[in-house]
């Protein structure tokens, strides 16, 4: 493929990734900035109950990703039929793992609230708009997979039409039951939980229409989901285990992020939860590039050419120093402006700007480490290199240092997030060197 063609290619599906996330985050800031208004109670309250949220997407996203990985190949051999059962396969999955944790969170919500978060109002707060918004696992789970059934063949567009419709679904309820606007109640916390469950069922019905009557690369039925392969399951989880149990301590290590805050101050958690809704905002740029390069990586495999798999992961990488540099640039400068339009203690936002700038640095590494990492190397079919460094640089030194500087040296919350963020500055060296000298090259498809 000429580098004009390739970069369109790129281009055509990164940009419909990264707007379909920013604009899905936009949905958590835009609660941020109304519960915070509400009562910054209130915002540590869903902070904590959306680090719950966060362990579950992550292993939804494991599901997809593996997905993704395996079907691009077939998409590159143009062999659909492997392709619906192993969508059959990541969906069933997701609604145990769903079905699990809505029985979790409905049988021992204190004790899942007390993980993050030892304040009593603020566990009040969080089980209030727990026992709403666990109602929504379902539902996304289906989107969740049948998004990365779709971003397998390419077709992406559809996920930011939707992201834009309920986003405007979801911020209009906000604002109507949070603060009992045009005569509705006040429902606080429960109002912005009705607001996403709202949300998400038009969402996942969205997503069910476009499959069944629109999409024409898969024609896949209701039907298919019931069909499923022995063999393609087994290698299926082969290659998403690792997967699975690398985003599940991912998400694992986040949410103990929000814990060890926590447990300092209640303003550092409130502070956390205002600086780290940018943050994911402008690390959507990073995450695209990662699913974009894994299908790309994965659908050239499928094609058999070795060399062009080599030469498409050597341009990739220069693109994403390009956008690590931009992300870098665009969170320093954003902070400020959003950073006022929340109604927090002078203190609490001073800690939220400071945080900013740390992760304004933080951004440059991970928009390079995260897509070499996931999407090259892991998208080639190496999984377990990811699961091993992971293991390493974030269970290893990341946690057990930053446990130190929160609870023994009693360093101030700047510290312990330099300390939390670290990785994404040293994973840059083995990604560098496993996606240029590394064995990472691996066909999935018989």
């Amino acid at each position: 493929m000429k580098k004009e063609k390739f970069l369109s290619n790129f281009f055509n599906i990164y940009i419909a990734l990264v707007l379909q996330n920013v604009i899905t985050i936009s949905v958590n800031l835009a609660d941020n900035i109304m519960l915070g208004a509400y009562s910054e109670t209130a915002l540590a309250g869903v902070a904590a109950v959306n680090q719950v949220q966060f362990v579950y997407q992550q292993l939804l996203l494991a599901l997809g990703d593996g997905l993704v990985i395996f079907c691009s190949q077939y998409w590159g051999k143009e062999e659909t039929g492997p392709m619906k059962k192993i969508s059959a396969t990541a969906m069933r999955t997701a609604l145990a793992i769903g079905v699990l944790l809505f029985v979790a969170v409905t049988i021992w919500p204190q004790n899942v609230l007390r993980i993050f978060t030892t304040d009593g109002p603020i566990i009040e707060e969080g089980i209030h708009y727990l026992a709403i918004i666990r109602f929504t696992y379902l539902f996304f789970a289906v989107t969740q997979i049948l998004l990365a059934t779709l971003r397998s063949v390419e077709t992406v567009r559809i996920a930011f039409y939707m992201s834009v419709l309920t986003f405007f679904i979801n911020c209009g309820i906000n604002y109507v039951l949070i603060f009992g606007n045009f005569g509705a109640p006040a429902l606080g916390t429960a109002g912005a939980a009705i607001g996403t469950l709202t949300a998400r069922i038009i969402e996942c019905l969205v997503i069910i229409w476009f499959v069944a009557k629109q999409d024409t690369k898969l024609n896949l039925k209701l039907s298919d989901f019931g069909k499923t392969d022995a063999r393609l399951r087994k290698s299926y989880f082969k290659m998403t285990a690792p997967i699975l149990f690398v985003q599940g301590l991912w998400g694992v290590n986040t949410a103990l992020q929000t814990a060890i805050l926590g447990h300092m101050t209640a303003a550092a958690i409130a502070a956390n939860s205002a600086a780290s809704t940018l943050f994911l905002m402008v690390k959507s740029m990073a995450v695209g590039a990662s699913s974009t390069a894994s299908v790309i990586i994965g659908k050239t495999i499928g094609t058999g050419d070795i060399a062009l798999v080599k030469e498409y992961s050597r341009r990739l990488q220069k693109i994403f120093l390009v956008i690590g540099v931009v992300s870098g640039v665009l969170l320093f400068f954003l902070r400020i402006p959003v950073l006022g339009l929340y109604d927090l203690q002078s203190s609490t936002k001073e800690m939220a700007n400071t945080f900013l700038i740390i992760l304004s640095v933080v951004c440059v590494g991970m928009s390079y480490q995260m897509p070499t990492n996931n999407g090259i190397v892991r998208g080639g079919g190496n999984a377990m290199f990811v699961v091993k460094m992971d293991l390493i640089s974030i269970w290893c030194i990341v946690i057990p240092l930053s446990l130190i500087m929160a609870f023994v040296v009693k360093a101030s919350p700047v510290v312990v997030v330099c300390c939390l963020n670290a990785d994404q500055i040293f994973k840059c060296v083995p990604a560098y060197f496993e996606s240029h000298y590394g064995n990472w090259i691996r066909k999935l498809t018989d």
